[in-house]
């Protein structure tokens, strides 16, 4: 089944946010400092945020352990 996603940039702030879901969920923190996970109150993952996308290397990958509870 396909699963829609939204994506938003916002290009001052340095910031993207991804979401799999509508639903409310807060921000918690992963190993990467760069990464925070959105959960619902169930503590599954329903989105993830990137600051200071624009500083990614091009040479290495980003990468972060998104957990559900």
């Amino acid at each position: 089944m396909a699963q829609k996603v939204k994506v938003w940039y916002d290009s001052e702030g340095d910031f993207m946010e991804v979401a799999f879901s509508d639903e409310p969920g807060s921000m918690r923190e992963t190993d990467n400092d760069a990464v925070m996970e959105r959960i619902n109150k169930d503590g599954q993952v329903i989105g993830f945020s990137i600051l200071g996308v624009g500083k990614l290397s091009k040479e290495k990958p980003l990468q972060a352990e998104l957990v559900d509870a």
